[in-house]
């Protein structure tokens, strides 16, 4: 079983190369924020996600007096899925729904990033021996890879 572990966090490692020691997927967007934003949504909705908000952070920052870099928050999910990791650890709950985050950092790169369902799963102590849970982590792992516009 130890086995399976390390083998699926070795697999994790080399396809989720951008994978930070906390937590965060982060990868590059050749498009501007809103255009990212844009794409991430039309996304969502293709795949029948629910799209619970989009948070424009630069703009309550704005609002606020504060100058913020273009950042842009997506909170979606899909409760057929959510609902299975929470089952495999019910303190899953306070990270989920997930999130995208859309960036301009200070050389004007975009960026989009995301909490590692992997991370996800080691953090709450999710039993990935279970078929259930490790196969609906690796399942949502994928799927928001491939969601990102590259």
């Amino acid at each position: 079983m130890k086995i399976k572990l390390l083998l699926f966090l070795f697999f994790i490692n080399v396809s989720y190369p951008a994978l930070a020691d906390n937590g965060l997927v982060s990868t590059q967007s050749p498009y501007t924020v809103p255009e990212t934003t844009a794409k991430l949504k039309q996304v969502l909705k293709d795949k029948g996600m629910t799209l619970f908000a989009h948070v424009k952070h630069s703009e309550s920052a704005k609002e606020a007096g504060v100058d913020l870099r273009p950042t842009e928050l997506l909170i979606f999910g899909n409760p057929k899925i959510g609902s299975v990791i929470m089952s495999c650890q019910q303190s899953v709950a306070i990270d989920l729904p997930q999130k995208f985050l859309v960036t301009e950092d200070e050389n004007k790169d975009v960026w989009v990033t995301y909490n590692s369902p992997i991370y996800l799963a080691a953090r709450h102590g999710i039993n990935m021996d279970s078929e259930k849970c490790r196969s609906v982590i690796e399942k949502v792992s994928k799927a928001l890879n491939a969601m990102v516009p590259k």
